[in-house]
């Protein structure tokens, strides 16, 4: 049986040492690739998180958007619609005075009734005349140029000249020619501006607002006189209605009152637009 030599070598073969026997620690070193997974790992985590927050951010704002649509619509839909009330000023701009004629419908290239039942005035047709048309028409009495004011809310009463002064009285076919004539004026381009108009009785006298009452005077020949006898129309509610405001007193309208015609401020009701609403009609002198 051999010695153990306490001075020799140890013999490798034998058992490897334990901690508590040489005092030395385990290699902790981590196995080669485990860096690089857990990495990997975090970077995976991150980008499921940042997807996961884009879904749930991009569904809100769909659903925000939804319900604001939702919103919107319901409101535009509920909402009543409500008409702008008539305006509260007198009214202005120009409107048309004269009651349509034959001839003016043939000047604006629109045909007349009779032109209508032969034809009308297409432009197409044959330009060649028929032997009818070639016939020459017997001679008829040329129309009246005249006109006649009607009140709109007294349609059998017309503008007629009582003893100078213009008053609303009852005027038919069945007057007398003098009542009838006295109804019947001329209306011309106004003689202080010729966008608006005057009434002509002839002999060189007009139709003019004075002490703000209408009346009939001769013209002097002052810039008074023409701005007291020039009346510009304005449109109105009613149907072939004008209303006329006095040149040199702008807001004030020919109304009658009592059946006398007088030159008043504008009021904004209906008796007042009623009673200075008139229709040119054709003269009945």
């Amino acid at each position: 049986m051999s010695e153990r030599n306490p001075g020799s070598a140890p013999d490798p073969s034998a058992r490897p040492a334990k901690v508590w026997e040489t005092g030395e620690t385990l290699d902790e070193s981590r196995v080669p690739g485990t860096r690089r997974l857990w990495l990997a790992g975090a970077l995976l985590v991150a980008v499921l998180a940042s997807t996961v927050t884009a879904v749930v951010v991009l569904d809100d704002d769909l659903d925000t958007s939804a319900k604001g649509k939702t919103k919107n619509t319901t409101s535009s839909a509920d909402e009543p619609l409500i008409p702008s009330p008539p305006p509260a000023t007198a009214p202005s701009g120009k409107s048309g005075l004269a009651a349509p004629d034959s001839s003016k419908a043939v000047a604006d290239g629109s045909a007349s009734p009779e032109a209508q039942q032969q034809g009308g005035t297409n432009p197409d047709s044959d330009p060649r005349p028929s032997k009818s048309a070639s016939a020459k028409p017997p001679a008829s009495k040329p129309a009246s140029s005249g006109k006649s004011v009607q009140a709109v809310n007294y349609p059998d009463r017309y503008w007629h000249l009582d003893r100078d002064s213009v008053r609303l009285d009852r005027v038919s076919s069945q007057s007398s020619s003098r009542t009838r004539d006295e109804a019947t004026f001329k209306v011309v381009p106004g003689i202080a501006d010729s966008s608006c108009v005057s009434f002509s009785l002839g002999n060189n006298r007009y139709l003019r607002h004075y002490q703000f009452r209408l009346r009939a005077d001769r013209h002097n020949g002052s810039e008074l006189f023409k701005q007291d006898a020039t009346f510009c129309p304005r449109p109105t509610g009613f149907n072939d209605a004008v209303m006329l405001e006095s040149y040199n007193y702008r807001g004030r309208f020919l109304r009658h009152r009592d059946f006398q015609v007088r030159l008043e401020p504008f009021d904004n009701n209906h008796l007042y637009r009623a009673d200075s609403a008139f229709r040119l009609v054709k003269g009945l002198g």
